[in-house]
């Protein structure tokens, strides 16, 4: 089923009064169906900050920009995560030490001076080490 399909049937799950949009009390309702908590207040807040029309309701083409960038979040968080497995010691970048001891782990035998190089590819601050800025650029490869 293609993407837009999937979202168009899950809009019209939260669309209880079949009108083609989702009110505050609608988004409040299928936020709780999916077992999350939203008061009535995050859900006029939410819906007037991704109101494109100024209605005061959510149209599809709304509910698709909220949904992709709760997807985005969610890739954002898994990084962070990523991030945190190859730095050392929660110095906030990775450094070549780091790098080998993670690919290590991974099955994947590296010197020192190769995952410098690797290092040195993505450096965009040529600090010798990744930020966590950096390592989103890697990870893009």
């Amino acid at each position: 089923m293609e993407k837009h399909e999937q979202y168009m049937r899950v809009f019209n799950q939260f669309d209880t009064n079949r009108d083609g949009k989702i009110s505050p009390v609608e988004l409040k309702q299928c936020v709780a169906s999916i077992g999350g908590e939203m008061t009535a207040e995050e859900a006029e807040a939410a819906v007037v900050l991704m109101d494109s029309d100024c209605d005061g309701l959510l149209n599809l083409e709304d509910f698709v920009k909220i949904v992709e960038g709760a997807n985005e979040e969610e890739k954002g968080n898994d990084l962070k995560e990523a991030f945190k497995m190859y730095e050392m010691e929660g110095s906030g970048c990775i450094t070549p030490k780091s790098l080998k001891r993670m690919l290590c782990r991974l099955g994947e035998r590296r010197s020192v001076e190769d995952c410098k190089n690797i290092i040195g590819y993505f450096d965009l601050n040529e600090d010798g080490v990744l930020n966590f800025d950096e390592f989103k650029v890697m990870m893009s490869c």
